[in-house]
């Protein structure tokens, strides 16, 4: 096993919890294990409707890193208005809704989390390739969010977790009036934190994001548990902001 790292960031980002269409659209406050699966699919040129594709996913194992939380955006969205019904939005049954339709959309803004990806050595080798050149565009929940610069950190790594702790830049700087060598900073894991005292502490939440279909008329998800913790990271890793494009492109640029 190796694996990935991957900083996602951007201006806005949007991970819907639903995969239902509803009037809000809301966003999870992390990327969702589905968003994240999805990419890859896409960037490995696997369609929506080959769900048997999906299960090359089954082995991936994902560390979420939360640099900033960002702030929750509301957009009041139209789409249609204004419009004579035959150029209004479409409908499932092939018709025209005749009328705006309205949504209130949520995103997370200046957000950034980093992802350690683990997974076998060969998948991390085609992930790494599709994601340097992807077969459809990856973007951060829905395609009006692109991700920023660096976006693959690090193409291979033997321990993807471990640099979250030590190696990986923080996109924050430390705290003002506190000392010590580390500075508290939240994770989220798919599995139990090593350690007696991490397992303890460690919140249990429970999400839908599970992907079983990307299907576009029989999209799928079953739940399961993430464990949210915050966990103590090099001190170092923090530095002025005014220098933090500059590390991260070191970084990356950086032989293992």
């Amino acid at each position: 096993m190796s694996g990935l790292l991957l900083r996602l960031a951007g201006p806005l980002q949007s991970w819907g919890e639903r995969s239902a269409f509803t009037a809000v659209r809301d966003t999870a406050p992390f990327p969702t294990r589905s968003a994240l699966i999805g990419m890859f699919a896409a960037s490995e040129g696997v369609g929506r409707e080959d769900s048997a594709g999906l299960k090359r996913y089954e082995e991936v194992r994902l560390t979420v890193r939360v640099d900033r939380p960002g702030v929750l955006l509301p957009d009041y969205h139209t789409v249609g208005g204004g419009f004579p019904k035959a150029r209004t939005a479409a409908t499932s049954a092939g018709g025209n809704k005749g009328a705006a339709v309205i949504t209130r959309r949520h995103y997370l803004a200046d957000a950034v989390f980093v992802v350690a990806v683990t997974a076998p050595d060969d998948l991390t080798e085609q992930l790494a390739q599709a994601l340097r050149r992807p077969h459809w565009a990856p973007y951060l929940g829905r395609r009006s969010c692109p991700p920023d610069e660096p976006f693959l950190l690090r193409g291979h790594v033997p321990d993807p977790e471990a640099e979250l702790l030590t190696g990986v830049p923080l996109s924050r700087t430390a705290p003002h009036g506190e000392t010590g060598d580390t500075i508290p900073v939240e994770f989220l894991r798919e599995e139990p934190p090593s350690g007696a005292n991490a397992a303890r502490s460690a919140d249990i939440i429970e999400v839908n994001d599970l992907p079983v279909s990307f299907a576009q008329q029989g999209r799928a998800h079953v739940g399961r548990s993430l464990y949210r913790t915050v966990e103590p990271v090099d001190r170092g890793l923090a530095g002025p902001q005014h220098e933090l494009l500059n590390r991260l492109i070191a970084y990356a640029e950086e032989r293992v």
